[in-house]
Formats: structure tokens, C-alpha cells, sequence
């Protein structure tokens, strides 16, 4: 079976690369440790949650601009539990345990209807750290195909 490093989108792969990079042989690398202005092309489809003591666990501190047009509206501010995109609030929220949990890198593939359209998502969830052992903060960064866009799945075939 091939690894999914081998099958994912090539930008999954580059913004996983760089994370890696920022680790620079650390579990996981800070917020500090990652400037924008590394990656601006990709800047549209990341999204920054922020790990919260209290009952709403994950709040969406920043939201690219693909992020929003996809969603149909801006999460930042929100809880993920009040602003998922997912099948269910449940399978949004055990993507951010599980990083959490192993401060490792996540890559999920979800097919999910919202709306009046049937999306295609590939997610990397990576964590972020200032104590080097505590996830402090998750980037997101998703991948989208709109499955009744015909054109636009062609053009990435």
C-alpha cells in the first residue's frame, strides 16, 4: 500500500515538507518558527486554530480566503464545534484530539456533502508548539474539489 506522502496533493506535500523543515529537530516547530511569507500561494487554503483550556477545546483564530469562499462564511472566532467543515462536529473535533494527542502530523481524506455540492477534502492538520511538547495551536491546510465541478476535475486529472 502506498504511502500517503506518495498519493496527496503536491501541496499537502509541500506544506508538510516545510513544517518539517521548521521542526529542525524538534518534536514540532512554534507559530514563530513559520513566516507567511514563506509559502504566499498557499496562504489562501490555511487556516490557524488555537488550543483552548476550556470547554470550546479549538477556536479558529485566522481562516484563509479560500477557506472562507468554500465555507460561505468566516469560522475565525468560532469554536470548531460551532464552525466545523466536516461530516459531523464529532469527526471534525477527533481530527484535532488525535494531533493533539500525538503531536504528529494528521493527513485526512473526506468526501462530505455541504450544501447543494459534494466536496472532495484533503486535510494536513500539523501542530504547533511553544513548549516543544504541549500543541498550542493546529494548522490546517486543505486541498478542495467540488465533485459536480466537471471542468475543474478534469483540469487537475
Amino acid at each position: 500500500m502506498a504511502d500517503w506522502r506518495e498519493t496527496c496533493h503536491p501541496d499537502i506535500r509541500q506544506v508538510l515538507e516545510y513544517w518539517e523543515q521548521k521542526c529542525a529537530g524538534r518534536r514540532m516547530p512554534s507559530r514563530a518558527d513559520i513566516d507567511p511569507l514563506d509559502l504566499p500561494h498557499l496562504l489562501p487554503r490555511v487556516t490557524l486554530v488555537d488550543v483552548v483550556d476550556d470547554e470550546r477545546r479549538y477556536v479558529y483564530r485566522l481562516a484563509g480566503t479560500k477557506e472562507v469562499e468554500i465555507r460561505g462564511f468566516d469560522p475565525t472566532g468560532k469554536s470548531v464545534l460551532e464552525a466545523f467543515f466536516a461530516n459531523s462536529a464529532e469527526e471534525a473535533l477527533k481530527n484535532y484530539d488525535t494531533v493533539c494527542a500525538t503531536r504528529a502530523p494528521l493527513y485526512v481524506v473526506d468526501p462530505f456533502q455541504t450544501g447543494d455540492r459534494f466536496v472532495s477534502e484533503e486535510d494536513l492538520f500539523l501542530p504547533l508548539s511553544n513548549d516543544g511538547e504541549t500543541v498550542n495551536m493546529i494548522v490546517n491546510f486543505s486541498v478542495y474539489r467540488d465533485l459536480y465541478d466537471l471542468e475543474a476535475l478534469l483540469d487537475d486529472a
